[in-house]
């Protein structure tokens, strides 16, 4: 199983001499790591919804270009959506960058990236994930500095420094069961601002957002579908603690963090 390169936070006048080194750094591991076979799945260093899930025989990569309903298939995520007010702060730095996936999702850190599922087995995954919710207690996420995937994938990202080992158990939990599958690349949370956009304005990104940091408590998370427009809307919250059985209703606006609180930002 391959893994992440190293993820950087920077700050202040440091941010160009880190990013370089990241940069290099990056090319070293890239160069030296074994090819990879061309006939194997491949899963996206980004493990958000702008990426690719390895394939399994149950569990399918998300093709953006087929009609779901159609083929009675539905593409589905599962993630830990990001409270107000750092929701729109992470929302405005993707649209100001110019990132094409703004408007299609908001600002989340990934359970399960997306994925091909039958529409009639929808059901059973929702059973699933009540059930993945039941035994975690809230716990709190706190975003600091930025970080990046390249040369991997052309990624920046604000980076996880608190609740990393919880997320990572609930995405164990959340990917087992009908949602099994293997990883190409280690789970690392993290909370995407920059994808698929030019190199300079992923170098902007990675500057502005080095000294960005935020505190919020996670409650649960959510399923998400994506629409016929690629918009990916949420289906359910799956509250911790909850009886197994019981979900709420999805809504754009997740349960609210109460102890949400923004310690600065760039």
């Amino acid at each position: 199983m391959n893994g992440y390169p190293v993820p950087v936070s920077v700050t202040g006048s440091d941010a160009a001499r880190a990013q370089d080194a990241a940069r290099a750094q990056d090319a070293a591991r890239a160069q030296s790591a074994p090819l990879a076979d061309e006939t194997a799945p491949s899963y996206g260093a980004d493990v958000t919804f702008a990426g690719r899930p390895a394939m399994t025989t149950t569990v399918r990569a998300a093709d953006p270009f087929r009609t779901s309903e159609a083929a009675g298939l539905a593409d589905i995520g599962v993630a830990i959506g990001i409270p107000e007010p750092y929701r729109t702060q992470l929302q405005d730095w993707r649209e100001r960058l110019g990132d094409p996936n703004a408007a299609l999702i908001v600002p989340h850190v990934t359970l399960l990236g997306p994925t091909t599922v039958r529409v009639a087995d929808l059901p059973a995954i929702e059973t699933h994930l009540a059930r993945a919710a039941e035994t975690p207690e809230p716990f709190t996420i706190w975003l600091r500095g930025s970080g990046t995937f390249r040369p991997l994938s052309p990624v920046v990202f604000v980076a996880v420094v608190a609740g990393a080992t919880q997320c990572a158990s609930l995405a164990a939990a959340v990917r087992s069961g009908p949602l099994e599958r293997p990883l190409t690349f280690d789970y690392h949370p993290h909370v995407t601002v920059a994808h698929d956009i030019p190199a300079d304005g992923l170098d902007r990104a990675y500057a502005a957002l080095a000294e960005y940091q935020a505190r919020f408590d996670v409650s649960g998370f959510g399923l998400y579908r994506r629409g016929a427009d690629q918009r990916w809307r949420p289906l359910r919250f799956f509250a911790f603690g909850a009886p197994g059985t019981e979900v709420g209703t999805g809504s754009e606006e997740e349960p609210r963090a109460q102890e949400g609180r923004r310690r600065g930002a760039s």
